[in-house]
């Protein structure tokens, strides 16, 4: 596994956990690394991405609704909730991530850590935020 997809995956535990216990994400990033010292490669991309979600959270959950229809926020699975605002953080500031790139990403944490429709519920909202935020690049890198 790359440093970027490793530091995504602990992106999505640190924000599953800021979730549902509710803790500050300083406290989060920090209790996170000194349980699970992982990768250092990838570190500072996953407190970046934790940092960068938690901090539009507003902006990244209005898009999340607008794109995914008769889905109330409250309503998805955590692990869900936060694959797309992960992906749609990415989609968002990231545009040196092609986005290809952001919904293969997402689709597989949402496959190793969601539910059975999980992959094919994330992509789909993504994909529709990527089209109106007008990602068209579609090639890997």
């Amino acid at each position: 596994m790359g440093a970027r997809t490793t530091a995504r995956e602990a992106a999505l535990q640190m924000l599953f956990a800021i979730d549902a216990t509710g803790n500050d994400t300083d406290q989060a990033i920090s209790d996170f690394w000194r349980e699970l010292p992982g990768d250092a490669e990838g570190r500072e991309y996953a407190d970046q991405l934790v940092r960068g979600v938690r901090a539009d959270a507003t902006k990244l959950d209005e898009r999340i609704r607008a794109a995914s229809q008769n889905w109330r926020l409250e309503r998805m699975a955590r692990i869900d909730r936060n694959a797309l605002r992960l992906g749609a953080y990415e989609l968002l500031t990231r545009t040196d991530v092609p986005r290809a790139v952001v919904l293969d990403e997402a689709v597989e944490l949402a496959k190793r850590f969601g539910g059975e429709e999980s992959s094919k519920f994330v992509n789909g909202v993504l994909d529709r935020i990527a089209d109106d935020l007008g990602r068209l690049d579609t090639d890997k890198g």
